[in-house]
């Protein structure tokens, strides 16, 4: 399981807040995948979608694998069933009507979106609702085609939660957070594009970036990340927002079709540094279709068969998601 943000974001000042209340009636599910492609995760030429496999290695690629762990195995951190008694893997709730406004309190109130939050009261908790982990709870609204994501999150009643900190994405926009504010990621980023979804990987395609966490980062970020949580002003560690890929030549041929939909996609699209956790922990949706076995084979790959990229060349905009036309 990933580790809780950074020491450096968990400290930060106090100060709660509490959303705005609406009310319209509605139903959820846990699911994932839209019905009818009206809303998608990320816009199309979003970096979330832009292929990496192309692009320059990074010239500091080498001390930053080895700061990760070069000889760390690659790690799905989601799958079906238990480990340890508790389901893993983020979960989505997907709810296709509109749901109303819920109140939501915010120990990170400063760097946090005080209201917009619009959670199915069944909404699911990582890790289950007992859990002492990061506890994100990530709603893709297709209705109103939105994300609201929240980290440390606890429910108060029906309509009404806790958490360390939040945020909601307008997901046909390629506005980004604020310089240097968090979100329910230590990034910055949104959660819900960066997730491996078991539909899309069972239909053979992850045409998106994965979420990463690594064990320490510097106490910077790069685009497109907006916030960082670094350990150390340490220029061997990687920054937030860092773009890692599988390299080309690493043998996949073997792997069963879930997993190798997952090693595809980092080889075209890469991995993202999103979070600190555990070394080369890849983030995925928790569902009960996953195939363990498939997925425990990309453990055999280890951090030596990844190389840090040069993503710069992707930035059209400091402030937004979009990619420069290629």
């Amino acid at each position: 399981m990933t580790t809780k943000h950074a020491v450096a974001l968990r400290s930060r000042r106090r100060m709660p807040v509490v959303a705005v209340v609406c009310a319209v009636a509605a139903a959820c599910l846990v699911a994932a995948g839209p019905q009818d492609g009206s809303c998608r995760t990320a816009p199309p030429d979003s970096f979330w979608h832009a292929p990496v496999d192309t692009l320059p290695v990074h010239p500091d690629s080498a001390r930053y694998v080895s700061s990760i762990g070069a000889a760390e195995p690659l790690h799905p951190d989601f799958g079906a069933g238990l480990v340890e008694g508790q389901p893993f893997g983020i979960p989505i709730t997907v709810s296709d009507t509109t749901v109303p406004e819920s109140t939501v309190t915010l120990d990170i109130a400063e760097e946090s979106d005080a209201s917009g939050y619009r959670i199915p009261p069944d909404a699911a908790i990582e890790n289950g609702p007992a859990s002492t982990g990061d506890r994100h709870v990530v709603v893709w609204d297709r209705a109103l085609c939105k994300s609201y994501e929240l980290w440390n999150a606890t429910q108060r009643g029906d309509n009404a939660w806790h958490a360390g900190s939040g945020a909601v994405f307008d997901l046909r926009s390629h506005a980004l957070r604020p310089a240097d504010w968090t979100s329910a990621d230590a990034a910055g980023l949104a959660i819900l594009p960066g997730l491996v979804r078991y539909e899309e990987a069972a239909g053979g395609l992850v045409d998106h970036a994965i979420r990463m966490t690594v064990p320490r980062t510097d106490q910077s970020y790069v685009w497109p990340a907006r916030h960082q949580a670094g350990s150390a002003a340490d220029p061997s560690l990687p920054p937030m927002g860092l773009r890692l890929r599988l390299k080309s030549s690493v043998d996949t041929s073997a792997l069963g079709p879930q997993a190798l939909a997952v090693a595809e996609a980092l080889k075209k699209y890469g991995a993202i540094v999103a979070d600190n956790g555990s070394a080369w922990y890849l983030t995925g949706e928790e569902n009960p279709g996953w195939d363990n076995a498939q997925l425990n084979a990309l453990k055999g790959f280890k951090g030596s068969d990844f190389e840090a990229v040069d993503a710069s060349g992707l930035q059209q905009s400091p402030d937004s998601g979009a990619v420069a036309p290629r």
